[in-house]
Formats: structure tokens, C-alpha cells, sequence
């Protein structure tokens, strides 16, 4: 292996764990709370309409991959099949969204961790943001391990709190999730989206996989199914045991659901654990995709090139890392609203979601591309999946400016900053 090369060491098993462990565990933890303040009960229906665009995301993105993996390959994808220009503000966008994601998952954990022992919130933030850039910075296979043990031990406390709640579940609770109408149920689905955030983190480490082609769109649709069966579960059982207000008003609602599922005496030292050690591997997967997009830009130019050295002993892009847990702990400075950090992470992930689809879109309609596909779709089906992708992207995205319009102000700053930045290193760079 040359000082250039990525290291590989992802299996399945670690994709699947990857992608699902983005989501599951951090935005159950995060978003049901501020997700019942805006939907009630219909945040049920919403979960399960969740559903349907990140299906349609997990296909293009599955077919991609089968046809080119790449590490940071929303990034790479957009740039090869549609202009570096629009590929550099997608991305752009994300640098400030992973940045503010690992505040978010942060305060959370914070918010848990209270519950026991009153800490002082961004003191420990960054000290979990220094221990994941040490676990990061030494190995991708190191990484996706703890990532993976980790995930096993959350499935089974959850699994744990369903069967608690198993004598007080109220299936009746569907029915009355539709009572009050279809705007707050589509009003939170900005928020509720974040359930299955990160299904497609499986492709974002594309070159540092064994037999990609074949493994990463695996990986995609395990991390879809496991999120769908664990999410629906297990805000069934939140709703069914405290109820849309409790949930709405409560600054920790799993541990409100399983202290009244099993007491306090339980519920808060699993719940809290159960937090921690979910949150820490959401921001560890946060992490370790931030860290190679980030890279995948140094490497094409469009950020210095520094960003795209890789480590000669471990394997991983070490500056990258480090450049990843700077903006992390700068994000620190951010208003800690978490409605207001939640629409700015969802906004520049959606669109992320429809520039990939209009690569997809792009790449169908190229004979040498789809020649190399493991996954043969015909053009017709990935442009018909990428149109529908784009659509319920930009719907889902703008959904978010009757909740609040801040979170845009702030991202159509960041993105004319990017933008000039841009054109300055394009007039300053020789061709």
C-alpha cells in the first residue's frame, strides 16, 4: 500500500451497523421530543411517510454504488456526473450541517447524562468530540468495530424497553394520529426524516470496502430495513406509555417512556447508559463521514489540498480528521435550540439527497456507467427513482421554513461565503 491509499476493513456487517447506527440510537433519542411538539400523535404516520423518500434515496444511492464506490461518494458522484461547482455547495452546506449534527447528538447526551451527575454541558461535549477524533484518527476498521459493538448493545436495550411496554401498548393510537389532519403530521416530517438519516453512510466509505460493488448497496438496504423495524417500535411504545404531550414537553423522552414502562429505579441508569453509548456511536459515524468529505475536496482541489493527505501508518486522512474536529468544536458557539440545529442539519442533507439523485440522473444516461452496475437497472427506472428523489427532497427541505425560517438565514450565509470562496480559489488556481 502507498502513503496515498485509503486502508481497507469494512465488512457488511459493518456497513449495515454504520448506517443504521447513524440514526438509530441519536434521532430517537434527539427528535421525538421536538418532533410531538409539531405533530402530536401524528408523528406515527409521519415515521412510517418517512419512509418512502428515503427509500427512494437508499435505491440511487444502492445503484451508484454498485456502479462507482467511493469514499465520500455523494461528494465524488456529484462531482464526476454533474459540475464541481454544484457538488462543492452541496458539500459546502454539509460541512456546516455535520458540525452542527455533533451538537446536536452532544447536548443530548449531555441532556442524558445530567439525569445523573450535573455536568457542565460543553465541557464534556468536547471531550467526547476529542475521543472520537483519537478513534478516528488511528484506523477506519477501528472505528466501524466499536461502531458495531456498540449498535448490538443498543438493539438490545431497545428491544428490552418494546417488551416493557409490550401490556400498555395502545394500537389505537394509529387511529388517532390522523384525528387532527395532515398538516401536523407533514409539519414534522422535516424532523421525523431524521430517523433514517444515514442509511447511505454505508457509501460514503465506498473505497475503503472490499468488493464495494457488491457490498455497499447491501449494506444500504440492511441499514434501511433495520431502522424502519427499530424506529416505528419503538415510537409506538413512547406514545403508547406517556403520551404526544409528555413527549413534547420532555427534555429526555425515552427515559420519561421506560421509567414509566419499568420505573425509576431501572429506567434511568439502562436509559442513560443506552444514551451514551448510542450518541457516542452516532457522532463516531457523523464523525468519520464529515472527516472524509472533507478529504474527497482536499483531493479534487475545491479545499487545500492538505485536507486530502493520508496518514502514512494508519491509513486515514489525518488532517482531514483533524480539520473535522476543529469545526466541531467551533460549532460549540451555536445557539443550543434544538429545533433551530435539527432544521439546520435536515435542509442541507435533503438537498445532498437531490444533488445524488440528479448524479444518478446524469449517470443513467451514459452506456460505459451502467455497463459497470452490479445492480441493472434500467435508465428509465434510475432516472424515474432520481426525479422522484429530487422532488421529495426539495418538498421535505422546504417543509422546514413554516417551523422556523432561522435555520435558512443561516445556511444561505454559510453558502455565499462558500461560494465566493469558490471563485476566489478557481481565479487563484492555475489551470
Amino acid at each position: 500500500m502507498t502513503t496515498s491509499e485509503l486502508r481497507h476493513g469494512v465488512r457488511l456487517i459493518d456497513l449495515v451497523m454504520l448506517g443504521a447506527g447513524t440514526a438509530i440510537g441519536a434521532a430517537i433519542f434527539t427528535v421525538l421530543g421536538p418532533a410531538a411538539k409539531v405533530g402530536g400523535t401524528g408523528i406515527l404516520i409521519t415515521t412510517i411517510l418517512a419512509v418512502a423518500p428515503m427509500a427512494l434515496f437508499a435505491l440511487v444511492y444502492a445503484w451508484l454504488a454498485s456502479t462507482a464506490p467511493r469514499t465520500a461518494a455523494s461528494y465524488e458522484w456529484q462531482r464526476q456526473f454533474t459540475h464541481p461547482a454544484f457538488a462543492f455547495a452541496i458539500v459546502w452546506l454539509r460541512v456546516l450541517a455535520n458540525a452542527v449534527v455533533m451538537i446536536v447528538y452532544g447536548l443530548t447526551l449531555t441532556n442524558y447524562l445530567s439525569m445523573v451527575i450535573d455536568l457542565p454541558a460543553k465541557p464534556v461535549m468536547f471531550g467526547f468530540f476529542a475521543l472520537l477524533f483519537a478513534l478516528n484518527y488511528v484506523g477506519v476498521a477501528v472505528a466501524a468495530r466499536v461502531q458495531t459493538a456498540l449498535m448490538l448493545l443498543l438493539l438490545v436495550v431497545l428491544a428490552l424497553l418494546v417488551g416493557a411496554a409490550g401490556p400498555q401498548l395502545k394500537p389505537q393510537l394509529f387511529g388517532q394520529a390522523l384525528a387532527g389532519g395532515w398538516l401536523p403530521i407533514a409539519a414534522a416530517l422535516p424532523l421525523m426524516i431524521q430517523l433514517f438519516l444515514g442509511i447511505e453512510t454505508a457509501t460514503e466509505v465506498g473505497g475503503e470496502v472490499a468488493d464495494a460493488r457488491r457490498v455497499v448497496p447491501l449494506g444500504v438496504f440492511g441499514a434501511l430495513a433495520l431502522t424502519l423495524v427499530v424506529y416505528l417500535a419503538v415510537a409506538f411504545a413512547a406514545l403508547s406509555l406517556v403520551g404526544a404531550p409528555a413527549l413534547a414537553a420532555s427534555k429526555a423522552p425515552l427515559l420519561d417512556a421506560a421509567k414509566a414502562a419499568v420505573g425509576s429505579r431501572w429506567a434511568t441508569p439502562v436509559i442513560v447508559t443506552a444514551a451514551t453509548l448510542a450518541l457516542t456511536k452516532s457522532m463516531n459515524a457523523t464523525f468519520l463521514v464529515f472527516s472524509r468529505f472533507l478529504f474527497a475536496m482536499g483531493r479534487a482541489g475545491a479545499l487545500p489540498a492538505a485536507l486530502g493527505r493520508v496518514h502514512p501508518r494508519f491509513g486515514t486522512p489525518h488532517v482531514a480528521t483533524l480539520t473535522a474536529f476543529a469545526a466541531s468544536c467551533a460549532a460549540l458557539l451555536l445557539p443550543s435550540s434544538l429545533l433551530f440545529l435539527l432544521l439546520a442539519v435536515s435542509v442541507p442533507t435533503m438537498l445532498k439527497y437531490a444533488g445524488t439523485c440528479v448524479a444518478a440522473w446524469n449517470a443513467a444516461g451514459q452506456d460505459d456507467v451502467r455497463a459497470e452496475a452490479r445492480l441493472k437497472f434500467s435508465p428509465g427506472l434510475v432516472k424515474a427513482l432520481a426525479a422522484a428523489g429530487v422532488v421529495a427532497a426539495l418538498v421535505i427541505a422546504a417543509l422546514g421554513l413554516s417551523t422556523d425560517a432561522r435555520p435558512y438565514g443561516l445556511l444561505a450565509a454559510w453558502l455565499a461565503v462558500g461560494l465566493a470562496y469558490y471563485a476566489w480559489r478557481r481565479r487563484s488556481t492555475p489551470a
